[in-house]
């Protein structure tokens, strides 16, 4: 009989081995640590801040009143491009290329026109993502920890959504500020891009992946999360009622089976009543072998 071990190692090395090739054909994608911890909205807002919490973490994002807050599945496309962009090329500017549809193919989006099309959607979230600020805040009641960490310094958008296959004069850009750069180029948590893609329609299936991939590469044993703590991680836009007696809990548990579609890892996860049972499984993207 073989050694489990053994087994266990061969398995490891063929992972790592994969990863290494995904790397080299570009199929890894990254998101920024901090916004994995806590998330953006869902959706739509009124409200010109936004703040998500999880334990002593905290993020808020504040708008331009001009444009809003970003919300949906759109921003966190764009979030993991530039990431992955930034980490790929360790340069602050990025360029978008010259025309638009272009740019959406590479986000795993079809120009599409009219009030509702996904041109208008983009050209939207990406003038309220590019304006917004950002503030981490750490606490804990002995010590306070605050940092400054708005995405974008400048953005030259050159497109013209009218005809997104025309290309233009002038490359489109942005550059990220220094602190956002060098925190994404410092800790970035990486995962597969087609397995984002495939969720794309779903912004908490998305952040949910990005969260179970990142607590597998470094968990060990189940551990128990309140749902309550969840609904504060998770739950933009859901009403907040002890025990995670709302839609949150349902919305959650659908997202989750999406996410063991592309990801069966996820299935390991499972609703203990007040609590998730967190059982932890291979990350998407497992570590290389030294």
């Amino acid at each position: 009989m073989k050694n489990p071990k053994n087994i266990e190692k061969f398995i490891d090395e063929a992972l790592a081995l994969q990863t290494e090739e995904a790397r080299k054909a570009g199929a890894l994608g990254y998101m920024a640590r901090a916004l994995v911890q806590a998330t953006m909205p869902h959706s739509k807002t009124k409200e010109d801040n936004f703040t998500r919490r999880n334990g002593y973490y905290s993020l808020t994002m504040m708008a331009d009143p001009d444009f809003g807050l970003p919300y949906g599945s759109i921003p966190r496309l764009l979030m993991s491009w530039i990431t992955t962009e930034a980490v790929q090329t360790k340069n602050q500017e990025l360029i978008l290329g010259d025309s638009l549809s272009g740019f959406m193919r590479e986000l795993g989006l079809v120009a599409t026109g009219g009030r509702w099309g996904s041109v208008t959607r983009l050209k939207e979230q990406m003038k309220r993502l590019v304006s917004c600020s950002i503030r981490f805040k750490f606490e804990d009641g002995n010590q306070l920890r605050i940092k400054k960490l708005d995405p974008i310094d400048s953005a030259d958008l050159f497109w013209t959504p009218r005809n997104p296959n025309q290309g233009t004069l002038f490359e489109s850009t942005i550059t990220l500020s220094k602190p956002f750069f060098e925190e994404i180029i410092q800790s970035p948590i990486v995962y597969r891009v087609d397995t984002l893609k495939l969720l794309k329609q779903s912004s908490m299936a998305v952040d949910l992946y990005i969260w179970i991939t990142y607590r597998n590469s470094y968990a060990v044993k189940p551990f128990y999360i309140p749902w309550e703590a969840l609904q504060m991680q998770f739950g933009a836009g859901y009403p907040f009622t002890p025990q995670g007696k709302s839609n949150f809990k349902q919305k959650f548990l659908e997202a989750l089976k999406k996410v063991a579609i592309a990801y069966p890892e996820a299935n390991k996860l499972r609703d203990e009543g007040q609590n998730l049972l967190f059982i932890p499984g291979r990350p998407d993207v497992p570590k290389l072998t030294k």
